[in-house]
């Protein structure tokens, strides 16, 4: 309750603050229009130099130029502030002529134009125009200059800055916060760029409009004096040459501080710090520069007729801070080397001690196939893995790491290669403007095309121009662009490898994660099984396609079991009977039905006779010959199925299924195989034919 009205507070003051700046800018405007007394444009034309300082200060202190992105509007209210003022004072001038009481503008002109008479009307003007020449010539065109040219630079390299980005985030660098951050500071970098290019034009105008005027004011002050008030040619010509210097250099002295300020902010792309730090900093790297040049004005001091008691003693200084320079680096070259003493006298173990990390999952490009992530090209392949992420961590429960994205010069152009740990576990070479048209079976006529085999599932395809790619779609081939195979073979790669991606400390994030929703099952979970060994059961889940996302029955199972055997094989059986609902979900169709092999029962028990325990879990080690008739066997009534247009199932015993799937694993590597305990009570089954080898005795 206390902070509510320091927030009330907080709004009105926002809402006052609006409101002023809105009536200001309108108030500008109508300056233009309305005639002004003498006190308020000398109180106005004091404001207008004190604004044109304070905005110079703010850009010398500050370290970003997207620290005072207001900058660029600023600069356009204050250049139409000083044009207001400007035709203000000529109103009055012209109005009052030899009677005008501007204090201000009247001290600016005594204050250049010094001596009274002809002399100091022509010293006036000279000096005037110089002033005039130097901001229009120098400081205006140059910053006009470099404000484009950054605008220009700043534009071309967005889209390098922006895939740098994207590539720090795929590695895991930066948090997405982060990254978001980081756009927007750069799409901000190049909206602000882009407004100074267009707001420098303004200070360019401002100075051609106020020699304008000035002119303005002395030709048309002469005839407005001697005409209508009656003035000689000389009181006219004191009057108004001297009144329309000091109203150009009342308006002409804050464009010329704020043209400074647009060069300077333009110019420090490349900083972290303050301007004057900056110089402090990069003007004291060097003690030699200082003795040159104490030895160049010693010099000039002793040549004949050259002010020798100034350059004397600027040597004398300048030879100091040369001194004290040496001094500062001498000392820091020493503390240099201590550094490296006491690095050198360490022992040579620690020389060999960092570990360089691997990334879990890493996509590595040729350098052909970089306008993929590419996001002025449309990076469709950085949205596809932001999309299979999700989608993996929805199907199978698995987070996926952020997924690392290089450039591999060792690759060829058109190549790109996926790791998992700094291991390769996939490759493939990609056509880019082509398209690859892979025959799913039902495609009769032939397509002309350059023969390939599809890096995913290592089936034949043909390489397809944009022409042909309808005719194929009609014939029935399945056709896909080049961000589509690569999103593909690594989702393939994803779900095949599953089980290596998830490792202790990924088990260990979940459980922590799990703890402060359901303590009471981590908490017993983990006082019956180690870390481990729950990542081994969780693996040996992930190996078979069995989504872990539904945790928190798994280590209620887990729970349960744990205290009667920590045989993981025999964990894994029980986590995916409890899991029967959602594996038979997977493999059924709308109905529910389970459509399934089953096993010859003398098979089975041949297989359960021949197991045998090893360290990576149960086999079934039958005699070479019985293997390969074995899987000739069950690889025979698996593509038989498939032909019929059905999905392979093996249902078996659960004394069975784990030997089933550890003798095929190598041959037919994505075969289902299912226990009689997975299957829910409300599938219904239909078998589609039993797998029998009449040989087994």
């Amino acid at each position: 309750m206390a902070d509510i009205p320091r927030v009330i507070g907080r709004s009105l003051f926002k809402q006052r603050s609006d409101i002023f700046v809105a009536a200001g800018v309108v108030a500008v405007v109508m300056m233009m229009i309305i005639p002004l007394p003498t006190v308020i444009l000398d109180l106005l034309m004091a404001f207008n130099l004190v604004l044109s300082l304070l905005i110079i200060l703010i850009v010398l202190y500050t370290k970003r130029a997207l620290d005072f992105s207001v900058f660029p509007t600023m600069l356009l209210v204050a250049t139409v502030f000083g044009l207001a003022l400007n035709v203000s004072s000529t109103r009055l001038i012209l109005a009052q002529g030899s009677e005008f009481g501007g204090r201000i503008v009247r001290a600016f002109s005594g204050f250049v134009v010094g001596s009274s008479g002809l002399q100091g009307m022509v010293i006036g003007f000279i000096i005037f125009v110089i002033i005039i020449a130097v901001q229009f010539i120098v400081i205006t065109k140059g910053s006009t200059r470099v404000a484009e040219v950054a605008a220009r630079f700043t534009l071309d390299a967005l889209p390098g800055k922006q895939m740098a980005i994207e590539a720090e985030y795929n590695s895991g660098a930066i948090t997405e916060e982060e990254s978001t951050r980081r756009k927007n500071d750069l799409q901000r970098q190049v909206d602000f760029y882009g407004a100074m290019d267009g707001a420098s034009k303004f200070v360019s105008g401002n100075v051609k409009v106020g020699i304008l005027i000035t002119l303005i004011n002395i030709i048309g002050g002469i005839v407005v004096g001697m005409t209508i008030h009656g003035e000689t040619l000389d009181v006219a010509l004191n009057s108004y040459i001297s009144l329309a210097i000091g109203d150009g250099l009342v308006t002409q002295f804050p464009t010329l501080l704020i043209s400074t300020a647009t060069g300077i902010i333009v110019t420090r792309a490349v900083s972290d710090g303050t301007f004057g730090n900056d110089v402090t900093v990069q003007f004291s790297q060097q003690a030699r520069v200082y003795w040159i040049g104490a030895v160049f004005l010693l010099v000039l001091g002793v040549l004949p007729g050259f002010p020798w008691y100034l350059l004397i003693p600027m040597a004398a200084l300048t030879g100091f801070l040369a001194y004290r320079l040496s001094r500062k680096q001498i000392a820091i070259e020493e503390a240099e080397k201590v550094q490296e003493e006491a690095t050198r006298r360490q022992p040579a173990q620690a020389e060999m001690s960092p570990v360089v990390p691997l990334d879990p999952l890493s996509l590595e490009l040729g350098y052909g196939l970089i306008p993929l992530v590419d996001k002025d090209q449309g990076a469709e392949l950085l949205d596809r893995i932001t999309r299979i992420r999700r989608e993996k961590a929805l199907d199978l429960g698995l987070v996926v790491p952020r997924i690392r994205i290089i450039d591999n010069m060792r690759l060829e152009p058109s190549e790109y290669c996926l790791k998992i740990k700094g291991v390769e576990v996939g490759r493939g070479t990609i056509r880019v403007g082509h398209y690859l048209a892979i025959n799913p079976g039902g495609a009769k006529e032939p397509l002309p095309g350059e023969k390939t085999i599809d890096p995913a599932f290592g089936l034949p395809a043909l390489w397809i121009t944009e022409d042909q790619r309808e005719k194929a779609e009609r014939e029935g081939y399945t056709v896909v662009d080049s961000p589509s195979i690569i999103a593909t073979h690594l989702t393939h790669v994803i779900e095949r490898h599953a089980s290596e991606i998830l490792g202790r400390q990924e088990v260990q994030s979940i459980l922590d994660t799990l703890k402060a929703d359901y303590p009471a099952v981590v908490t017993e979970v983990s006082e019956v099984l180690a870390v481990g060994e729950i990542q081994k059961v969780l693996q040996g889940l992930l190996s078979e396609q069995t989504s872990i996302r539904n945790m928190v029955t798994i280590l209620e199972t887990l729970a349960d079991y744990g205290s009667v055997s920590k045989d993981v094989g025999f964990l894994i059986e029980k986590c995916r009977q409890a899991l029967g609902r959602q594996i038979c979900l997977q493999y059924a169709d709308e109905n529910k039905t389970l459509r399934v092999l089953t096993i010859q029962p003398e098979v089975e028990q041949k297989l359960i006779n021949s197991r045998l325990e090893t360290a990576g879990g149960v086999i079934a080690a039958l005699e070479p010959g019985e293997q390969r008739h074995w899987i000739e066997t069950l690889s025979n009534a698996v593509k038989e199925v498939q032909d019929r247009g059905e999905y392979p199932v093996i249902l078996c015993s659960e004394a069975a299924r784990p030997l089933v799937k550890s003798s095929s694993i190598r041959e037919i590597p994505d075969l289902v195989v299912l226990s009689v305990p997975e299957i829910a009570q409300d599938m219904k089954i239909e078998a589609l034919g039993e797998i029998r080898m009449e040989e087994v005795r």
